[in-house]
């Protein structure tokens, strides 16, 4: 690979000795990694029923390498929203900063949604995670990535953050910022990195950072944590961005996060570096901050206070459809009904209303001329236990890949409702809806999630 002067001259200076060693990894194999949605399962009971040839990840507990060449992204417990296909080294961020349930979270550059799904499911649905992408169709992404992993507890919006700041100052306990950047840590994945970089290399980025952490930090609560973080080893936009921060905000501070072996220490003191050379991944940089809280913490600003939605009369098709549901409890749940499309929200879902939002709360479905059709993210959001009228097809089962497919089912199984719908799933998780009509299992699988042949 062809890289620019300027690049492997600035690499010699910040690796010294050990350039070399990072100029040979461009020849070594890339590695692959998939992370476990302990959302839904445990690593243990992952393990049991996989098929893939997996090695741990030693920095984080849920992720693993996976040879190349198995099928990952085609089979059904990837439908299920078991796991996440994801960069080793890029698991990093979200395992580094410390969310716990109950707290406000923001991933700020959130699209495709790889640190976004570990930190919502780090709140183990109490809290609220906003996720955000300037980028309309890659926040599109991000929210099917999110309702794959069964999260409920989000508010999707496609804003810049100065729009957030409008809303949400002071508000969040954890805000997360992988940055857009010069991307240097991808180009031995992604060649054409390289061609994006001789485009706009580190000092376009590196104002495009300030401009973001510097509206992030009016965002957090005194007390809460920022974690930084880019995929490119330029002192600029790591090291220096940082710098600037803690500069300018005195209430900001550094602190420690857990390192591995294969780490290497920055130049500034607790932040982490990673190198293909190093580790088995391709690079990455994070800093964690803490907002030091020198008054008393403010309460969030009256507009950004819980909203309490408008109160509904329940149809009655939804009433008989949630009553099938034994997690939910009818009369404690918070619905909202928004051109005829049903929601169920957070208790911490803020009023928001003038941003642009993709998703507020858990879209549990749609009323339709006297009936009520529930969603794929309802779907992915429940246990099977959680639902009165369920199937579960073993992993191995062609009926299962004809499903995902999109394909009309025969059923030989009975159920005491004729015509009632049915939560399919895969190894005892749900992949989605079926509407059984006479011992046909009329598929409702999302059109646009279907397997492609």
């Amino acid at each position: 690979m062809q890289l620019p002067k300027e690049f492997t001259e600035q690499m010699k200076e910040l690796l010294g000795d050990k350039y070399e060693e990072y100029e040979k990894s461009f020849s070594a194999p890339r590695v692959y990694g998939l992370r476990v949605n302990t959302g839904k399962i445990s690593v243990k009971d992952f393990l049991k029923i996989t098929p893939f040839h997996l090695t741990p990840i030693p920095w984080v507990e849920n992720g693993f390498y996976y040879p190349p060449g198995e099928q990952v992204s085609r089979h059904p417990h990837y439908f299920a929203g078991l796991y996440y296909i994801q960069e080793p080294s890029a698991m990093i961020p979200a395992s580094r900063l410390p969310v716990e349930p109950g707290d406000y979270v923001l991933d700020l550059c959130a699209a495709p949604g790889g640190k976004a799904t570990e930190l919502g499911v780090k709140l183990a649905k109490d809290g609220l995670l906003v996720a955000n992408d300037i980028s309309n169709s890659r926040a599109k992404g991000l929210l099917k990535n999110l309702e794959i992993f069964g999260l409920g507890n989000i508010l999707v919006t496609n804003e810049g953050p100065l729009k957030l700041l409008k809303y949400f100052p002071e508000f969040f306990d954890k805000i997360l910022i992988d940055a857009p950047c010069s991307g240097e840590g991808m180009f031995r994945k992604d060649p054409a990195m390289v061609r994006s970089w001789m485009k706009n290399g580190p000092a376009h980025y590196a104002n495009i950072q300030k401009s973001i952490t510097d509206i992030a930090v009016q965002m957090l609560k005194p007390g809460g944590m920022l974690l930084y973080s880019t995929c490119t080893f330029s002192i600029l936009e790591n090291e220096g961005t940082i710098q600037y921060l803690t500069e300018k905000y005195q209430e900001l501070k550094l602190i420690p996060m857990k390192s591995y072996m294969g780490f290497v220490k920055s130049s500034m003191e607790h932040c982490i570096r990673v190198y293909p050379h190093e580790v088995s991944g391709e690079g990455h940089f994070a800093a964690l901050l803490l907002k030091r809280a020198e008054q008393e913490v403010k309460l969030p600003s009256q507009n950004t206070l819980p909203v309490k939605p408008r109160e509904i009369k329940i149809p009655e098709e939804l009433s008989n459809f949630l009553k099938n549901i034994l997690c939910f409890e009818e009369s404690q749940m918070p619905l909202e009904l928004r051109n005829n499309k049903v929601y169920l929200l957070s208790n911490e879902m803020p009023d928001a209303k003038r941003l642009h939002i993709l998703r507020s709360g858990l879209y549990l479905g749609e009323l339709k001329k006297k009936r009520f059709e529930p969603s794929q993210a309802l779907a992915m959001y429940l246990k099977k236990e959680d639902y009165k009228y369920s199937i579960s097809f073993s992993g191995k089962d062609e009926k299962v890949f004809r499903y995902l497919k999109g394909e009309t089912l025969g059923l030989s199984e009975t159920f005491e409702d004729k015509k009632n719908w049915i939560l399919i799933c895969v190894d005892d998780y749900p992949l989605g809806w079926g509407k059984l009509v006479n011992g046909t299992l009329r598929n409702k699988y999302h059109p646009g999630w279907r397997l492609l042949s």
